[in-house]
This record gives C-alpha cells, sequence and structure tokens, in this order.
C-alpha cells in the first residue's frame, strides 16, 4: 500500500482522483489530502507518505489585460508554491513527486486554418505570464530529481469531464442548445478526467518518473464533440460546412469575439506516439467519456 498526499483540497483533479481510486486501487493507494491556502501544509509531516500529488494552482484566466498584482499572483502560486512543495517533499523523504503542468507550455493552439502538431523534440515556449508560470514550475521541479527523488511531470492538453471547468461546459451549454453549428476540420489532443485518474494510479504504482504526455486514444474536432454531446442529451445538431463563414466573421472582429473562435476552431495535438506507455490508461473512448459527462 502506497500512501499519496495530495496537495490542494477540492480541487477537480484531486477530488476526482481520490474517488477513482477509492474505486479502482482500494488496496493499493492511500490517498490523503492537505490544505494549501492556510499555510498549516508547512507544519505538516511529509515523512510518512511515498508520493506527493501537487494539484493546487491558478487555473487558466484572460491573460490579456492584467495588473502586475495579479501576475505575481500566478507566479507565487503556481510556481513558488510548487516549488517549495517539492523542497519540503524531497527534504522529508518522499520518493516521488508528480507535478501537474500543462500544455499550456507550448504556447497558444494554432489559430483557424493552422495546425500544431507537438513531438518529444518540441520546445516548450510559454505564450504569456500564465503558461511562464507553469513553465518555470515545471522546470524547477524538475531540476530536483535524483536517483532518491522521483519528479513525474505531467503535461496534459485539456482535461474535461463530469463538473469540470474551463472550455468544455461553454462547448457542451451551446451543442445542446443551437440547432446548427459549423464542420471546421481543426484538430485537438484531449484528456478524459478518467484516463488522466487511470495514467496517476499507473505512474505512481510504478513509480515512473520524467515528462510524460497523456492523452485520449483519440482527437478531437470541435464539430464532432459538439454533436455527440447534442446526441447524447437528445438534441440533434446539424453541423455543416455551409456555416464556416460565421466563423470567418467572427475572426475579423477584434478583441474577444476573434479571440474565442480561434480558440474554439484551432488546433492543437501533441503525436500520439508520445503517449504511449508500457501501460494502459485510454480506457474510455471519445463518445463513452461524453455519454459519463452529460449522462
Amino acid at each position: 500500500m502506497k500512501k499519496v498526499l495530495i496537495t490542494g483540497a477540492n480541487s477537480y483533479i484531486g477530488v476526482s482522483f481520490e474517488n477513482y481510486v477509492y474505486e479502482h486501487y482500494g488496496s493499493e493507494l492511500s490517498i490523503e489530502t492537505v490544505d494549501m491556502i492556510d499555510g498549516s501544509w508547512k507544519e505538516k509531516d511529509f515523512s510518512s507518505y511515498n508520493a506527493v500529488f501537487h494539484v493546487v494552482g491558478i487555473a487558466h484566466a484572460d491573460v490579456g489585460n492584467v495588473s502586475d498584482e495579479v501576475k505575481a499572483k500566478y507566479y507565487a502560486i503556481n510556481t513558488d508554491l510548487a516549488i517549495e512543495t517539492a523542497k519540503k517533499a524531497k527534504a522529508e523523504g518522499v520518493k516521488q513527486f508528480v507535478f501537474m503542468s500543462s500544455a499550456i507550455v507550448y504556447g497558444d493552439s494554432a489559430p483557424y486554418g493552422k495546425q500544431k502538431r507537438i513531438t518529444a523534440d518540441t520546445e516548450p515556449k510559454p505564450a504569456n505570464f500564465y503558461g511562464d508560470s507553469k513553465w518555470q514550475a515545471d522546470k524547477g521541479a524538475r531540476e530536483l530529481a535524483d536517483d532518491s527523488f522521483i519528479v513525474t511531470v505531467l503535461r496534459p492538453p485539456m482535461i474535461y469531464g463530469k463538473n469540470s471547468k474551463g472550455n468544455y461546459p461553454t462547448l457542451a451549454k451551446m451543442a445542446k442548445k443551437l440547432p446548427i453549428f459549423p464542420d471546421v476540420q481543426n484538430e485537438r489532443s484531449m484528456l478524459y478526467i478518467e484516463n488522466l485518474c487511470e495514467f496517476l494510479c499507473q505512474v505512481m504504482i510504478r513509480r515512473e518518473g520524467g515528462i510524460f504526455w497523456p492523452q485520449n486514444a483519440e482527437y478531437t474536432r470541435t464539430s464532432e464533440m459538439v454533436k455527440i454531446i447534442g446526441e447524447v442529451s437528445g438534441h440533434k445538431v446539424k453541423v455543416s460546412k455551409a456555416w464556416n463563414w460565421v466563423v470567418s466573421l467572427a475572426l475579423h472582429i477584434p478583441g474577444k469575439i476573434s479571440g474565442l473562435a480561434n480558440k474554439a476552431f484551432g488546433s492543437m495535438s501533441y503525436e500520439q506516439n508520445m503517449s504511449q506507455y508500457d501501460f494502459k490508461y485510454q480506457k474510455v473512448s471519445l463518445k463513452e467519456s461524453i455519454k459519463r459527462t452529460e449522462g
């Protein structure tokens, strides 16, 4: 039985992982959680844990027009807190530190009509302070690795699942209301929450270290996803290229609208072979994942 400490209470990934372990790996992994907000974690003894799973962080917000104070907060939480936690784990004899980095370290997705396929040789190049705050923590944590301290860094694409936040719920809302939707040929890597949780269980049980790029077994196209969400929700969405002019029009409206159009219909994917490992974790298909998310 390996003892795992989740640093960051009530996070979507942390709670999902804890529930998944309880259901599938209760005899192999034991989970505890510590709140990182009140500072009491500094007094907590980490020495009895085999692994620390660091999930705390400020999620992606509107990075367009923010104060230096807000930027400083991103670095304080996403970078400094992560490295401080890793150092404490190492000093107190924890064998493995698992850090949730992000695909955002590679910059923004390619705009509408362009492709962006990341390979294992692609160098991270953050596009803004949010991406950079994750990248600095990603590097800082890995620098602490040695023969007795395994550092496991995950750079997942967009994570979605039941009760998730971010872009997926917005898309789902549209899919349940709109009668028609543009059919744009974009390509996205995504990661369903249960596939992520299975991945985490495997790297902790096996004590795998290094950089990892977990993703679903299939790429996602925005229009296909909208169609499936509509289907499983009992709402028919007609997907057609005849409506692609709406996207082209939106791209010419400066500011937020063009930004949202690029975000929804842009492309960003990982080579599939980067995400194949010595264990199976891509257990849930795209269609089944949407059924479970919307069910």
